[in-house]
């Protein structure tokens, strides 16, 4: 008959195999709390601990330390379609300086249903025609424009008159006289003006922008850059020119032209392009598919930019210097970017890819606003750096329509148009 097992005993036995005395089975009591790098300290209303690994390690990431609720800057965000609800609503849940209080939408249902998910009272949800209304409403300090191109600029006007700050999508207009006017609205307002912009604001992209310009490529001759897509239903307002303004150009484009500006600091002084749509194509009627474009800079640099509708998805960023090349596979994605960088060691060629974690591209402006409307500080990224794209897209168009190269004003300091490099999140 097998005899009972003796549970203790066995503890006991097991113990004293793993060189343990029966001290170790003590269970630990609620109030024996951790002590030491798993206590951490607080300062202010900050938590931090100090590092748990080896030196050999890299850092782990610190507590996210938000601002309370009613202490952050409140958004409205304008137009609930695929990007809003797919990528900017999420997007708040990261953010610390910023939290979404209000809607406006011409579609009441789906508004209804996403002011639920968010816990947003119906007296903060807002028609287009109402959407004056949202001056008395105090809990708005900023409104995120997030409707088709061509409703920027009146959408950007009314929340200016509203009192309101303003993050408007890319591209800022169709026309640079229609930027012109949403910078003068604001002005006028004496509110802030901020075009999103967030590949600026993506760990990768800054950090080869870091590098280039700290002279660790050495001096950068060539950029490559592709953003291509194959773009599906052509009953879609990217397709419409009446609501886009154009195709690929200022939709995937722009991040081309934009990203090359803003790894150099410095503003093109010459363009040349070339565009291509097929005939049969009913999805080019109105746009344009393919556009190849080159930028040439002051400094002798050249940018070689592509951007297609009707491509294979590909999303490729490459920064060429005199020491070393710097690549983003992935680069105007909404996340998976990589960055590596390739150079000799003087015997072999090597290549080494860093590892600088993932943040959320949204959040990170979205909270870059916040912060600058606290300290009424410049947009990194303001009115005047979405103006300046629109010049030279403009300048693009004129160059393949005429085939002939087209000229730029120069500018004669760095960074002309953009606004002090962003705070961390955490500050």
């Amino acid at each position: 008959m097998q005899q009972p097992i003796d549970h203790t005993r066995r503890s006991l036995l097991v113990a004293s195999a793993l060189g343990l005395g029966t001290g170790a089975l003590a269970k630990p009591t609620l109030a024996e709390t951790p002590v030491g790098v798993d206590e951490g300290s607080v300062s202010g209303s900050k938590v931090s601990f100090p590092p748990i690994q080896a030196q050999t390690e890299p850092p782990g990431a610190p507590p996210p330390n938000p601002e309370p609720p009613d202490r952050r800057i409140g958004f409205a965000v304008m137009g609930l379609g695929r990007l809003a609800l797919e990528q900017i609503l999420p997007a708040f849940a990261e953010c610390k300086h910023a939290r979404p209080v209000a809607l406006v939408s011409g579609n009441a249902a789906k508004m209804q249903a996403i002011a639920t998910q968010y816990g947003i009272p119906a007296t903060s949800c807002y028609s287009y025609a109402d959407f004056p209304k949202i001056r008395d409403n105090p809990s708005v300090q900023a409104v995120y424009v997030v409707l088709p191109n061509a409703l920027h600029a009146n959408a950007v006007v009314q929340a200016a008159q509203a009192g309101k700050h303003v993050l408007c999508e890319k591209p800022m207009a169709t026309t640079p006289d229609e930027a012109r006017r949403m910078i003068e609205s604001c002005e006028s307002a004496g509110r802030l003006l901020m075009i999103a912009y967030r590949c600026q604001y993506e760990v990768n992209n800054k950090e080869l922008a870091k590098r280039a310009r700290a002279g660790d490529l050495g001096r950068i001759q060539l950029i490559e850059t592709i953003n291509t897509q194959n773009q599906g239903d052509p009953g879609q307002w990217r397709q419409k020119r009446s609501l886009s303004g154009g195709g690929s150009l200022p939709d995937v484009g722009l991040y081309c032209l934009n990203t090359s500006r803003a790894v150099l600091g410095e503003e093109p002084i010459e363009v040349s392009a070339t565009i291509f749509s097929p005939a049969d194509d009913p999805r080019f009627k109105e746009v344009e598919s393919t556009v190849s474009f080159t930028l040439r800079f002051p400094s002798g640099a050249i940018a070689n930019c592509a951007s297609s509708y009707s491509v294979h998805q590909h999303r490729h960023f490459k920064v060429l210097g005199t020491k070393s090349v710097g690549l983003i596979e992935n680069a105007f994605a909404y996340e998976g970017q990589k960055l590596k960088l390739l150079h000799s060691d003087g015997q072999h060629e090597q290549t080494s890819e860093l590892s600088l974690g993932r943040k959320n591209q949204f959040s990170l402006e979205l909270d870059h606003l916040a912060q600058c409307i606290r300290s009424n500080t410049k947009p990194r990224t303001p009115g005047e750096e979405g103006l300046q794209d629109q010049i030279v897209m403009a300048a693009i168009y004129e160059s393949a329509q005429t085939g002939r190269p087209v000229k730029l004003k120069p500018q004669n300091r760095p960074d002309p148009f953009r606004g002090p490099e962003p705070k961390s999140a955490d500050s």
